[in-house]
This record gives structure tokens, C-alpha cells and sequence, in this order.
């Protein structure tokens, strides 16, 4: 099986930026999507970002366009998200999550999952 590990969460302040980092244990192979979704108390999962093995599929939820941006190292099996100009919305816990799936949809229900990193920020 695929073990993934997410880092890089913490407490932020309004504003601030922070870099989720996510590897996964080996290689899936060629066609491995990979994307970032949260979800906080109370709320209903949410798909953040995906990115399709060649990179030339993006998603961002309309919620983090233009503060977030999801890249990746597909030669050390890393997914990384940027988020900038944090508001306390985006408290949540963020898992990462991997299939073996050409192209990629924020909706998608993942094969491969971490245990998520939890991002708070405070205004």
C-alpha cells in the first residue's frame, strides 16, 4: 500500500502564509493525480487543489484561487501547497491524497490518504 504523510501545518495569523508539504511512501506510477483537500468542524470536506501527473491539469476551489498554489516533485513523490493570505475560513485540518487518475477533480474521492495537518489561523 501507499502511506502518505502530510507536514507543515501550525497556527498563523490573518494574512500570513504557510507551505503544506505531502510525500508519499513510493511511487504509484506514471498517471498519479495528487491534490490537497480540508475539512473543519461542523463542515463538509472540501476539495482545495489538485494537480494531474503531467502538471498540466490545476484545480483550486473558488475559495483559495489566487492565494493557494499546489506544485509538485513528481521524481521525489512530494505535493506541495502554498497558501498566502490566510483568513481564519481556511482553519481546517489538510490531508493530501494521491490515485491513479489521469487528470484530476476537486470532488474526486481519493485512494490514498494521509492524517491530515491541521492549519489554524487566528485573527
Amino acid at each position: 500500500s501507499v502511506q502518505v504523510a502530510e507536514s507543515g501545518g501550525g497556527l498563523v495569523q490573518a494574512g500570513g502564509n504557510v507551505t503544506l508539504s505531502c510525500t508519499l511512501s513510493r511511487s504509484t506510477g506514471d498517471d498519479t493525480a495528487m491534490g490537497w483537500f480540508r475539512q473543519a468542524p461542523g463542515k463538509e470536506r472540501e476539495g482545495v487543489s489538485c494537480i494531474s501527473w503531467s502538471g498540466r491539469t490545476i484545480r483550486y476551489a473558488d475559495s483559495v484561487k489566487g492565494r493557494f498554489t499546489i506544485s509538485r516533485n513528481t521524481a521525489k513523490n512530494r505535493l506541495y501547497l502554498q497558501m498566502s493570505s490566510l483568513e481564519p475560513e481556511d482553519t481546517a485540518m489538510y490531508y493530501c491524497a494521491a490515485d491513479l487518475t489521469t487528470g484530476c477533480t476537486l470532488e474526486y474521492e481519493w485512494r490514498y490518504r494521509g492524517q491530515g495537518t491541521q492549519v489554524t489561523v487566528f485573527s
